[in-house]
């Protein structure tokens, strides 16, 4: 999780939302990513999901059976889906989504019997840590937005 925490930091660098992700395959890190979603302007550019499609790359395989996915935020139903796609072992997270996580929070995609893979799921590892690195971030953007929408600030 401390690979995908300077993954998050990465993202908070450059104005993104600072969610980080590794891929783990037989102890092994081959795969890193974080939120590049604005930089890209794609909607489908979150750490999870640019994470796995570079494991794929790495591994030359879509199936990434024996992987694990650490990621600092839950993921959403999007990376869920895909890291069911894609077969993962299981999935590591740190905080939970309360508007958007779809490995527990809200709907529980790694164990829905309905679809033809599941996954282990991990929940709550340095959670503070990732909580506090969004919080952060939305703290430091609420407070540039009230800034300039002051009078006399010339917005």
């Amino acid at each position: 999780m401390a690979l995908a925490l300077e993954e998050a930091a990465a993202a908070a660098a450059e104005g993104e939302v600072p969610i980080g992700a590794v891929v783990v395959h037989d102890g092994q890190v081959i795969a890193r990513a974080h939120n590049r979603r604005e930089l890209d302007r794609d909607p489908s550019a979150h750490a999870e999901f640019a994470a796995l499609v570079a494991a794929s790359r790495a591994l030359d395989r879509w199936r990434l059976t024996g992987c694990t996915v650490y990621v600092t935020l839950e993921p959403c139903l999007m990376c869920a889906g895909l890291m069911v796609n894609a077969r993962i072992d299981r999935c590591v997270y740190g905080a939970a989504d309360p508007k958007g996580g779809a490995l527990g929070t809200l709907y529980d995609v790694s164990h829905d019997v309905r679809l033809n893979h599941g996954f282990e799921v991990t929940s709550g590892v340095r959670e503070e840590a990732c909580a506090e690195v969004l919080r952060a971030f939305f703290r430091a953007r609420r407070k540039g937005w009230k800034a300039t929408s002051q009078p006399g600030t010339g917005s």
